[in-house]
């Protein structure tokens, strides 16, 4: 049986959004994230996320001669989604941080699931429960997230986030963040301790190869 989705009245504020990055990607730990798409709704418990700054952040879409078509999302209002598309096939999701004017953002790297998780399953082809959502590109097909999603205001359209109690220090685990050409080594990722649905992605420089060209914010 799913357990009860939250009450309105708990989705979170754009001020909440509207801090750094790093503040935002620690305390959105243990928050739920739910999509409505249509009258279908997916879901589950933020367990693993990624702060990416602004100009000065290498690992950041935002580490350009100024804003692009790419990245202006980035420095519009808080609380909106910024979703993009990478290596051909994977979409990722950010929550727009820091006051408009501002790059700033939160990448959700996994989640618990917890509610439609028939239909998480069904889009992510019959994956057992722990590979359903363990990894950025996972969680947007699981959760139906697609360009469409990009520039929406959160709470608003089809992505909502719900507020929930600070998860303790001791059960957080700060590291560098994966998958970046540059930038990795700083310690912007941050997920639950000991939580099996928690991504596999592994902190350091990603891997060159020729397939593949070097990315940042991945």
């Amino acid at each position: 049986m799913e357990p009860t989705l939250p009450d309105a009245s708990r989705l979170l504020p754009r001020s909440f959004f509207e801090r750094d990055p790093r503040v935002v990607a620690r305390e959105v730990l243990g928050c739920p994230l739910v999509s409505r798409k249509g009258a279908v709704l997916t879901g589950g418990v933020i367990v693993e996320t990624e702060a990416y700054l602004g100009t000065g952040d290498p690992g950041s879409h935002a580490s350009t001669r100024g804003i692009t078509k790419r990245n202006a999302v980035m420095y519009g209002p808080p609380g909106h989604a910024y979703v993009y598309f990478t290596y051909g096939n994977h979409h990722m999701l950010n929550f727009v941080c820091e006051p408009e004017g501002t790059a700033g953002a939160v990448l959700v790297r996994a989640v618990r699931p917890l509610w439609g998780i028939g239909e998480m399953a069904r889009r992510r082809g019959a994956r057992p429960l722990l590979d359903l959502a363990n990894g950025p590109g996972k969680l947007t097909a699981a959760l139906g997230i697609d360009l469409t999603d990009n520039a929406c205001p959160l709470n608003e359209m089809g992505i909502f986030v719900y507020d929930a109690p600070r998860v303790a220090d001791a059960q957080v685990v700060t590291t560098g963040r994966v998958g970046l050409s540059n930038g990795h080594e700083h310690e912007y990722r941050y997920h639950l301790r000991d939580d099996p649905f928690v991504s596999r992605g592994r902190t350091g420089p990603r891997p060159s190869s020729g397939r593949r060209k070097n990315r940042s914010q991945t």
